[in-house]
């Protein structure tokens, strides 16, 4: 069974974390008001453990890869006339050696488009070594891209990688080959060997006088990863809202941060570093944010009661603790000149292992203060969207099925309630 939000254990202190100082990787300007010519997030995907079990499907993140190229595909949410990509060892053990990569758009399957094939350097070199722990940015690439073009990035892969720092919930199909396929645009050597995970691609920026006037950081859980809408359709309401930016002709970038399963206060290898924690890296560091949508904390209500399924156990948690732990995003947003916008937590009648009394008393509490502390900058509803106001339950054309995950639709009415003049 997935569990789209998931548990683990509360530390109190673990809240003054996101607090801390951590270094920013964002090129916008101190006020988060990017340059005309600044990188901006056009694509990401939040980075995790590697997973003890098969995850969301079958995935290549245990043996990871050795002498295999992996080519992944990735639609952009804001366009450019520069690109570079972002990689990711941060939860590997040993160095990643990456003999090299290249970026085209995309063609059907792994297919390539004749004419966009670019290598990629690092350093002005073809390979490079990323150590454990860290992230590597390429050099910038020249290959104008439009908004909701779609990329495909080659990674070549000489020496074994061992476990690979991955997403797991990627909805959108990967593709693997013996031997260096970087430069081939035909794809026909990836049939038949693919994952629905990402692997290492935390990111894609853009650069240049189309560039985007700031990004926008959908940040939360598995509502966000886009549990519950269908593979290979860019359904997820962060993809919807990007298409809403685009048929208004506002330039905004649209990334992508939320992970299946996450918690606000409970660290998990199965389901990533606790929300108060990862804000940092996820968040702030993103190049040119502006503007972050906060979708979190189902999990943490939820997850009470649970037991250990091999991820950690399950803590009871307040609306107080809860809170709190928003509070601690807010007060860090600020801090970076970041725009904070929180969401009311969706409905959970109905949802096995979520619908209790207690656990619906936390999550009204919870969501009343989202709805009227004032404390966020703006507040999206979604419960209001996505609750059939006769039964409390999620409406019965939004639900995917577990009374939990909204569908194709509900990920478009998350989108649609969200209103375009506060980003």
């Amino acid at each position: 069974m997935s569990f789209p939000w998931k548990r683990t254990t509360i530390v109190g202190a673990a809240i003054a974390l996101v607090a801390a100082a951590a270094p920013a990787a964002s090129a916008a300007t101190p006020d988060h008001r990017p340059a005309a010519t600044a990188w901006q997030g056009a694509w990401a995907a939040a980075q995790h453990h590697p997973l003890s079990d098969g995850g969301s499907g079958p995935g290549w993140f245990l043996d990871g890869f050795a002498n295999q190229s992996v080519r992944q595909v990735v639609r952009v949410s804001t366009g450019g006339s520069r690109v570079r990509i972002r990689l990711s060892n941060r939860f590997g053990v040993e160095p990643l050696h990456v003999a090299g990569a290249t970026i085209a758009k995309a063609g059907s399957g792994a297919k390539l488009k004749p004419g966009t094939l670019r290598a990629l350097t690092f350093g002005r070199r073809l390979s490079a070594t990323i150590a454990p722990g860290r992230e590597l940015t390429s050099d910038a690439a020249g290959l104008p891209v439009s908004a909701l073009d779609s990329l495909s990035v080659t990674l070549y892969f000489t020496k074994p990688t061992g476990p690979a720092t991955f997403h797991d919930l990627g909805l959108t199909t990967a593709y693997r080959a013996s031997g260096d396929h970087r430069f081939d645009p035909s794809g026909t050597a990836f049939a038949g060997d693919t994952s629905n995970s990402r692997y290492y691609l935390a990111g894609i920026d853009v650069d240049g006088q189309r560039t985007a006037r700031g990004t926008v950081v959908a940040f939360g859980d598995s509502i966000t990863d886009g549990y519950g809408t269908a593979t290979n359709t860019d359904n997820r309401y962060p993809d919807e809202l990007a298409e809403r930016l685009v048929s208004a002709g506002k330039r905004f970038g649209v990334v992508n941060e939320g992970v299946n399963g996450n918690k606000l206060l409970g660290d998990s290898t199965c389901y990533g570093e606790k929300g108060v924690t990862r804000f940092h890296r996820d968040v702030v560091a993103q190049p040119g944010v502006r503007t972050a949508i906060v979708l979190l904390g189902t999990n943490d209500i939820g997850g009470g009661g649970y037991p250990d399924f091999g991820c950690g156990a399950s803590a009871v948690v307040t609306d107080r603790q809860l809170i709190n732990g928003f509070r601690a995003l807010i007060r860090t947003a600020h801090a970076h000149g970041i725009k904070i916008i929180g969401a009311t937590l969706p409905p959970m009648k109905g949802a096995a292992g979520y619908d209790t009394p207690r656990n619906q008393d936390v999550r009204a509490a919870v969501n009343r203060w989202i709805r009227t502390s004032g404390e966020y900058d703006a507040v999206v509803d979604v419960a209001a969207v996505l609750t059939d106001p006769a039964t409390q339950v999620l409406r019965a054309e939004y639900n995917s099925g577990d009374q939990l995950h909204p569908n194709d639709a509900g990920a478009r009415a998350i989108a649609a309630a969200i209103d375009l003049a506060t980003l």
